[in-house]
């Protein structure tokens, strides 16, 4: 159990650590604005979340440009709450909801709306440490570590109510964040939030008229090869086993080249693709897919 008490606040962070916790605070933000389509403030408070024994905790662990772990910790009311902007439920949680009442469905919801906020973080904060940044989320209990910092996001609904994150870096990750010289560039040594870049270049004029041409994509969730005779047996209620793996990236396609890779999302009811990977062009082009 951790004694929020003992952490410093977001107002005695040291610029990095602010600049990498302001970043979570805009992509919060973001992401329960797309999945709510209402405008919502997402902001760092100094209001400490009281810890019990119902709350929920997520571990985030960086890699790429960036090396250490983080932790998310939810009450189970702010967990349902955010679960249900996801699922676009109105239903507010019951008075004095514990973790056990949180439905499976309700779970899954969280850590779903928690991976689109962390696919946005490692976007965002790539941009400003100049190299990509993984970002891994998974459910956990209170983290092993002592943290180094501690902040709190918080956000009031209509109703009055409170939704509350609280965000706790590891000795390890404030130990990457630190300006390691003098010399370093300001992109490496402070997270400032920005928004998703472009790895193209601007185009010149000679390319402005193309820039309103539509083109059909498409995303590939895997392939396989097949027998005519295979093909020609295919019936309803057949499965055709593709040779991507359940977790591997899915592929996106412009004229059967692969131009980007990402995970899948869900975006108000909708499919989605979250870009973790955009591919070279000069290895794309002559290459299927």
């Amino acid at each position: 159990m951790t004694d929020a008490s003992a952490k410093k606040p977001a107002s005695t962070l040291r610029p990095e650590l602010s600049s990498w916790c302001e970043a979570w605070e805009t992509c919060f933000k973001t992401v329960l604005t797309q999945v709510s389509g209402q405008p919502t403030t997402f902001e760092i408070s100094s209001q400490p979340l009281p810890v019990t024994d119902s709350d929920v905790w997520y571990t985030v662990v960086a890699g790429g440009a960036v090396h250490g772990e983080m932790s998310l910790r939810l009450s189970a009311a702010s967990g349902t709450r955010l679960a249900q902007k996801l699922l676009s439920e109105t239903e507010p949680p019951a008075p004095g909801i514990t973790a056990e009442h949180i439905s499976a469905e309700h779970k899954e919801a969280l850590e779903e709306l928690l991976r689109q906020v962390a696919g946005l973080a490692a976007t965002t904060l790539g941009a400003a440490a100049g190299g990509e940044v993984q970002l891994h989320l998974s459910a956990s209990g209170a983290p092993s570590w002592s943290s180094d910092a501690i902040v709190w996001l918080q956000a009031r609904g209509q109703d009055g109510v409170f939704t509350s994150v609280e965000i706790q870096i590891s000795p390890a990750l404030a130990a990457e964040l630190q300006p390691k010289t003098q010399s370093a560039s300001p992109a490496k040594t402070s997270f400032q939030p920005s928004p998703l870049p472009s790895t193209l270049p601007p185009p010149s004029s000679s390319y402005g008229r193309l820039m309103d041409v539509g083109l059909d994509v498409k995303l590939r969730f895997g392939t396989r090869r097949m027998l005519l005779r295979d093909v020609l047996a295919l019936s309803a209620g057949v499965v055709v086993e593709l040779d991507n793996t359940l977790h591997s990236p899915v592929d996106l396609l412009l004229d059967g080249h692969t131009i980007a890779q990402g995970e899948v999302v869900v975006v108000d009811g909708k499919y989605g693709l979250r870009v973790t990977n955009v591919v070279d062009p000069a290895r794309a082009v002559g290459s299927p897919g």
